[in-house]
C-alpha cells in the first residue's frame, strides 16, 4: 500500500484587499456626492486647467475635497507599490503586513515632507510660492491616485503585472511633476526672479534629495 503524504493548502486571504478597494470607492464616492461641482471639474483636470484657476486659493489645500481624495491617492499608490514589490519577489501581493508598512512609510514621507517644506518656506519669505505650489502637485498627484485605483483592481485580480507597466506607470509620475514645475515657474516667475537663490534650495533640498534618498535606501535593501 502506497505511502499517502498529505500537502497542506495555504489559502491567500484576499477579504482585506477588497475592504481596501470598497474603503477607496466609497471615499471616492463620498466626495463626488458633496463636491459634485468641484469633483466634475477636477475629474478634467487632465485636459484643461480650469480646476486650477478655479481653486487655486491656498485654502482649498486643507479643504475636505483634498483631504479625503489625497487619502484615497494614499491607498492607491500604497498598493500599488506592494503590487510592484510582489512582482519583484520581495513580498506577496495579499501580505497586509507589508501594506500597513508601505501606507506607514508613504504617509510619513509625505506630511513630515510637507511640515518641512511649511517651514523652510517661512524661513525664505516664499509661502506664497510653496502654498500654491502644494495645490499643484497635490492636485496632479491626487488625479494619479485616482486613475491608479482601477489599475490596482485590475492588476490584483489578474496576472498582467510587467515591467512594461512599472516603467509606464514611472513615466506618467515623471511627466506630471515636470507638468507641475513648468504650470508654477510660469505663474510666478517674477516671485521666483527675485528669490531664485531660495527656489533653487528648495527644489534641490526637498525635491530632489528626499526622492533620491529613499531610492538609495530601497536599492541597498
Amino acid at each position: 500500500m502506497g505511502k499517502i503524504e498529505l500537502i497542506p493548502r495555504i489559502v491567500e486571504n484576499r477579504d482585506w484587499v477588497t475592504i481596501l478597494f470598497l474603503l477607496a470607492l466609497l471615499l471616492v464616492a463620498i466626495t463626488k456626492t458633496a463636491f459634485e461641482n468641484r469633483f466634475s471639474d477636477f475629474v478634467n483636470l487632465i485636459i484643461n486647467n480650469k480646476y486650477l484657476k478655479i481653486y487655486k486659493d491656498s485654502s482649498n489645500l486643507m479643504s475636505w475635497f483634498t483631504i479625503l481624495l489625497f487619502v484615497v491617492q494614499l491607498i492607491s499608490l500604497s498598493f500599488f507599490v506592494l503590487m510592484v514589490l510582489s512582482y519583484l519577489g520581495y513580498t506577496t501581493k495579499t501580505n497586509w503586513i507589508s501594506y500597513i508598512q508601505i501606507l506607514t512609510f508613504l504617509s510619513f514621507f509625505v506630511l513630515s515632507k510637507f511640515l518641512v517644506e511649511k517651514i523652510i518656506a517661512t524661513s525664505f519669505n516664499i509661502e506664497s510660492f510653496i502654498e500654491q505650489f502644494n495645490l499643484f502637485k497635490v492636485s496632479y498627484r491626487t488625479y494619479i491616485g485616482l486613475l491608479l485605483l482601477p489599475v490596482n483592481i485590475v492588476l490584483f485580480y489578474t496576472d498582467l503585472m510587467n515591467t512594461y507597466l512599472i516603467m509606464g506607470v514611472l513615466a506618467i509620475l515623471l511627466v506630471i511633476n515636470s507638468i507641475t514645475y513648468l504650470v508654477s515657474l510660469k505663474n510666478y516667475q517674477k516671485l521666483l526672479l527675485s528669490k531664485l537663490f531660495y527656489f533653487i534650495l528648495y527644489i534641490c533640498a526637498l525635491e530632489i534629495a528626499p526622492y533620491y534618498f529613499m531610492y538609495y535606501v530601497i536599492t541597498k535593501r
